[in-house]
């Protein structure tokens, strides 16, 4: 139950409870020496509120912060496999589909 899955994590990290949106990549990540390999599901998580942003508070310890940034700026700050995801969910978004990568990268 991913989607299930998915709106308790947000719940779990950041205190909010919003239902996810349509799926906007699936990854296939490879086995490494510290996990197994896994299929990552990400979802839309729509447009925050001020308020719902207001209400955001990293509850288990795990997270030490969030930031909002411009899409630009975001292979600054993730690993070069997060930034490869972060860029297909957004091309995603605008193209309205769901992209299939395998270790973030687009499967053609």
């Amino acid at each position: 139950m991913p989607h299930a899955a998915c709106r308790r994590k947000v719940a779990e990290k950041f205190g909010l409870d919003r239902p996810p949106g349509r799926v906007l990549v699936v990854d296939w990540v490879p086995s490494r020496p510290e996990r197994p390999e896994g299929l990552i599901v990400v979802y839309d998580g729509g447009v925050l509120a001020p308020g719902e942003v207001a209400a955001i508070t990293t509850q288990d310890g795990e997270l030490a912060g969030y930031a909002f940034v411009k899409p630009d700026e975001v292979a600054e700050r993730v690993s070069p496999l997060l930034a490869r995801r972060i860029a297909a969910c957004m091309d995603a978004v605008r193209a309205g589909t769901v992209i299939s990568l395998e270790d973030g990268c687009p499967v053609t």
